[in-house]
């Protein structure tokens, strides 16, 4: 890895800027690309951007910025993207900012005097310039992205895997209305420009082996496998379970998919199922209902799915006294530590978490009694 240190003015800079949005942007004469596949989307809020121009305009130092140097000609950005757009969109005279050079108005770069215009175009920028393999560039903008806004798992995964699949894979899965967006926001959490819609259907068409499938279609023509995929998940929830709850929002979907999609189900007793399992007060864990109700032959342990409420201390004690401190299977007498609350009628048969429903167990007894209901 060959590391060089270079000044850059601004002018020089902003020579050449285009943003053609998602499409990419190109700075330093066209030799730059400022959004190489593997950076994130312009991310700056206004405070931060304005206080990039606020620096330059004092003339105080902006941290050094990193360009890596490609093989064939001209550079890409690894670490400086959003000081660079934030630079060159001043400059072409995207937005203004206030309290520059001791004025408390807002002033576009085209209001500046002629002087205060140079003075910005001829600020001198730090950039080191870094040669090496794909493999030596990439390790090193993960390094130095440590100290920054830490990029996504995702984000650092498309740097490793860029290719002709990822940039398709970025059309379905990453870009602001996007299809993966369109039918499938309401089942999955996370931000498109953060890579999270993509990352999640990496992560269920891979059963959670993620790289290693980046890995093998690095080079694939298109991510139409992956889009395909993602839909026939999405078919499947809204074919399943036909009332929509916000519970359904951030649920393992892949997963429930890849263990029951073969089962066959009857949507109207599912549903009235969820339905008597939400009028359920006992009932914690919303986002378990899904998996517990498309369960076969379930047992005593599914409820955990539920997340269902334990005995508290105040009844396990009451109880104790009352069976005088001995267990009801084997009638010896213990400790109350050494005891355990147990559903008289099990809670996946109806059976509620109320003193009257309880019985105290001997641990043997409790875990013998478990072992029969599997």
């Amino acid at each position: 890895m060959q590391i060089e240190l270079k000044e850059i003015s601004i002018k020089e800079l902003a020579d050449g800027y285009q943003d053609n949005a998602e499409d990419g942007i190109v700075g330093y004469g066209g030799e730059l690309d400022i959004r190489p596949p593997y950076q994130r989307n312009f991310i700056y809020k206004e405070t931060q951007r304005n206080a990039v121009i606020d620096t330059v305009s004092k003339g105080f130092p902006l941290n050094v910025m990193y360009w890596a140097v490609r093989e064939i000609s001209g550079y890409e950005v690894i670490d400086g993207q959003q000081r660079t757009i934030s630079i060159c969109q001043y400059v072409k005279g995207f937005f203004s900012c206030r309290n520059l050079f001791g004025r408390h108005d807002n002033l576009a770069f085209h209001n500046l005097t002629e002087d205060q215009q140079e003075k910005i175009l001829n600020y001198k920028l730090m950039v080191y310039l870094c040669s090496g393999t794909q493999s030596e560039k990439l390790e090193w903008f993960e390094t130095i992205n440590i100290a920054g806004e830490e990029l996504s798992k995702q984000e650092l995964r498309n740097a490793v895997y860029v290719g002709t699949w990822v940039a398709d894979a970025k059309k379905w899965f990453s870009k602001s209305g996007c299809p993966a967006y369109s039918i499938g926001n309401k089942y999955l959490n996370g931000e498109l420009n953060r890579q999270i819609y993509l990352e999640t259907a990496i992560k269920w068409i891979s059963n959670d082996r993620i790289d290693s499938y980046m890995s093998e279609y690095q080079h694939k023509p298109n991510a139409n496998a992956l889009w395909m995929y993602f839909q026939s998940i999405i078919n499947w929830i809204e074919i399943t379970f036909p009332k929509y709850r916000k519970d359904m929002k951030g649920v393992d979907w892949g997963g429930l998919h890849r263990k029951y999609s073969a089962n066959s189900y009857n949507p109207a007793e599912i549903e009235a199922e969820i339905s008597k399992l939400y009028a359920n007060s006992e009932v914690d864990n919303k986002k378990g209902i899904y998996e517990f109700v498309l369960k076969p032959n379930k047992t005593v342990a599914d409820d955990r799915l539920l997340s269902k409420r334990v005995f508290d201390d105040a009844d396990k004690a009451t109880k104790y006294e009352q069976q005088n401190h001995k267990c009801t299977i084997c009638n010896e007498e213990f400790e109350l530590e050494n005891m355990h609350g147990d559903h008289i009628t099990p809670w996946s048969a109806g059976g509620r978490t109320i003193l009257d429903n309880l019985q105290m167990l001997c641990r043997d007894c409790n875990l013998k009694k478990s072992a029969q209901a599997l």
